[in-house]
């Protein structure tokens, strides 16, 4: 969609005309002015509407005076003394859900001094960000409908905001827009069934991203196994849909290769049955975004790809189907990993972990990352956590730590520090190989599958951070997303602040 900035002082083109009003109802010197020039239109419907209170979320509408081709929206954000980046994209997503309900193709902002608080010091700021809520709430996943794709379809084209510098809050929109067509990417990716996005078909999307400059190279199952990838091919040979590891480049700093990349790593299993540990019929459908962390990993590099980011960044995807057949593997199968550390299959059903491990030593003898981000769907343990507000985030690393919850913080993908200890480590030694893919207890799964993951570390003065989304990737009431039901491409803004504010390569 088009979102264009403005002067406010221009001629308003749209026949629907949307404006933001905090709970103290009070109209700013400009506001008033316009109201004038609009025969009192605004100042009517809040005295009318007795219902709009300009909390958060509220919406009051209706035509102006004598005029019939003119609609008036007010929209309301709330307390002005807590106005946040936060509520700001919220009113953006309530306009696009207000115009896209109405079946309209464009209508006009107007952005006034009103929204400015501590947290939001300049109008081009608020403006930005009420036009990222735009764009990123402008989505829907139709690709399969045929019959009814008219009923489901999204109307509005093209938004005008109005409000002083529009010049500047054009440039600093122009990074949020990009970063939420990357968000735009991972949800179709995450979207798709699995008959269409297996890891061949993945691979193959990654591989079109070389046209933004971007480097992609594609390991097929013989290349893996002649690296000694016997964890992440245990979990595919059930499949007839071969294994991938894609590693997608991108050598943005000017110094070239010779600064190790960050990693970012993500698991990429396109179904997952279960294998022999077969997973009950109730939730199997979703399934299909398993591959969530593999998703959120491709939209950040073509973020980063699409700014030109000075810095090496490589993202690297595990990328296979867990399935049951004649040849899958079996719990209590023993596997080598690239590590050369054995692993004792106990549930086949705890496979991400073992697609990680041989991804996550591939980033250090491949590329020697030193720091390193992986992003998973890994276990349900994260979600009886934290639900589906938070990710879990384990690390090694206390200012890595600290950073990556700042950023989540920034951008509203929150994450909540969970523990790593010796205690927890010691529950995965196996009795008959180097380690097991699960614990020995009951309880506390997602930090048994961190410490899994700790031990593939060549050595502990590598950074490293683990992100457990499983309960953030897929939201069924909306909540992430103001209103927007599926995927959510949680972990996109958050990595993408993440490299631009904090990493130092």
């Amino acid at each position: 969609m088009q979102i264009n900035f403005k002067e406010i002082t221009s001629h308003l083109q749209s026949k629907i005309n949307i404006f933001v009003v905090c709970d103290d109802m009070k109209l700013t010197k400009s506001l008033e002015q316009l109201d004038l020039e609009l025969r009192h239109a605004i100042s009517n419907f809040i005295s009318i509407d007795k219902s709009f209170k300009g909390t958060a979320g509220s919406t009051s509408s209706g035509f102006m005076a004598g005029d019939k081709n003119h609609l008036i929206i007010l929209v309301g954000i709330g307390d002005k003394n807590k106005i946040s980046r936060k509520q700001l994209q919220s009113v953006g997503a309530n306009i696009a859900v207000k115009l896209n309900a109405m079946k309209v193709e464009t209508g006009d902002v107007v952005i006034e001094e009103n929204l400015l608080s501590e947290n939001i010091k300049d109008i081009q700021t608020a403006a930005a960000y009420i036009a990222e809520g735009i764009k990123l709430r402008n989505y829907k996943f139709t690709k399969h409908y045929v019959n009814k794709n008219k009923d489901h379809e999204l109307t509005l084209k093209s938004v005008n905001i109005f409000s002083h510098h529009p010049e500047q809050a054009s440039k600093a929109f122009e990074r949020y827009s990009i970063t939420a067509d990357g968000v735009m990417l991972t949800r179709d990716l995450i979207s798709e069934p699995g008959n269409i996005i297996y890891p061949e078909s993945f691979a193959q999307q990654c591989l079109e991203m070389e046209r933004l400059g971007l480097k992609v190279k594609v390991l097929t199952r013989k290349e893996m196994s002649a690296l000694g990838m016997g964890a992440l091919l245990g979990v595919a040979q059930g499949s007839v849909n071969d294994a991938r590891l894609v590693a997608i480049e991108w050598w943005g700093d000017v110094r070239g290769k010779t600064i190790p990349p960050l990693a970012l790593i993500g698991k990429g299993v396109t179904f997952d049955t279960g294998g022999i540990n077969l997973k009950s019929s109730a939730h199997i459908a979703e399934m299909k975004y398993d591959m969530g962390g593999a998703g959120v990993v491709a939209g950040v590099m073509q973020s980063l790809a699409q700014q030109k980011v000075q810095k090496n960044v490589v993202g690297l995807l595990g990328l296979v189907e867990n399935m049951p057949s004649g040849s899958a593997q079996r719990p209590s199968d023993v596997v080598i990993s690239m590590s050369g550390q054995t692993i004792e299959v106990d549930n086949t059903d705890a496979e991400g972990r073992l697609v990680l491990a041989d991804v996550i030593w591939y980033s250090q003898i491949e590329y020697n990352s030193q720091t390193i981000i992986d992003l998973a769907t890994l276990t349900g343990a994260i979600t009886i956590a934290l639900g589906d507000e938070y990710a879990g985030l384990f690390s090694n690393n206390e200012e890595l730590q600290e950073q990556l919850v700042n950023s989540g913080k920034e951008v509203n993908e929150l994450l909540w520090r969970m523990p790593l200890s010796e205690h927890y480590d010691g529950r995965i030694n196996s009795d008959i190989a180097d380690i097991r893919n699960t614990g020995r207890i009951s309880g506390a799964g997602a930090t048994t599958a961190a410490q899994f993951l700790q031990r593939f570390l060549k050595d502990a003065n590598r950074k490293w951070a683990h992100l457990d989304i499983a309960g953030v990737t897929w939201t069924t009431n909306g909540e992430l997303t103001n209103g927007l039901k599926g995927a959510t491409g949680f972990g996109v803004r958050l990595l993408e602040n993440f490299i631009h504010t904090y990493y130092k390569s």
